[in-house]
């Protein structure tokens, strides 16, 4: 059987303050989804051809833009057409919009490869978001297209007790690492390309 083929993806992580601590927006897949069925996952997906035509600049900063482009085939997106990718997949699942800052307002932080095996493989960067970033009332969902069910701002704790895929957990503990003033020595790859599972950091 021929293994699936690794699609660039791009994923958004929200995040605010709250008076019981740092909270993350999260929803739940359908139980008929293909790809992790039930499980609670941040917003984002696939690159599409779209995403292409519609880079968007001046989310990230230079370094985040490097580090995008380290360990990555020929054909690799750019980092405009990455956070393309990962803001209309934001405003699809959740009805939220980025919007344009004077400042970068995305921050690269962790990249994983799904393992062989799996009915779907993506090659994911996950990008940071304060909720302060958004254009809007970041509690309105009703423009949400459904795909992600239960959409809800959750204390760090909370989100950790859900059914979440393995890599959602790691990311979970980086983002209460930097939420809480600690930085990152390189960003974290979980490298699954090859025949053997790699962790890196990308610097």
């Amino acid at each position: 059987m021929t293994d699936e083929p690794i699609r660039p993806a791009a994923t958004v992580v929200l995040w605010r303050e709250s008076p019981d601590g740092p909270q993350v927006l999260m929803g739940q897949r359908g139980e008929g989804a293909v790809f992790m069925p039930s499980k609670f996952v941040f917003p984002g997906g696939r690159v599409d051809a779209e995403d292409h035509a519609a880079a968007r600049e001046g989310f990230l900063s230079p370094d985040c833009a490097r580090r995008l482009m380290l360990v990555v085939p020929p054909d690799a997106p750019s980092p405009g057409t990455l956070v393309a990718a990962a803001l209309r997949e934001l405003t699809e699942e959740t009805g939220l919009n980025l919007a344009a800052m004077e400042h970068p307002s995305l921050r690269f932080i962790f990249r994983a490869i799904t393992p062989p095996g799996r009915t779907r493989r993506f090659d994911a960067r996950f990008l940071l978001a304060h909720a302060d970033s958004l254009d809007g009332d970041h509690k309105d969902f009703s423009l949400a297209s459904g795909e992600l069910q239960h959409l809800s701002w959750l204390g760090l704790p909370q989100a950790r007790a859900l059914d979440l895929p393995f890599i959602t957990e790691v990311v979970l503990a980086e983002v209460a690492a930097l939420v809480s003033g600690s930085d990152q020595p390189g960003v974290p790859f979980f490298d699954n390309s090859g025949p053997t599972p790699q962790f890196r950091r990308l610097v």
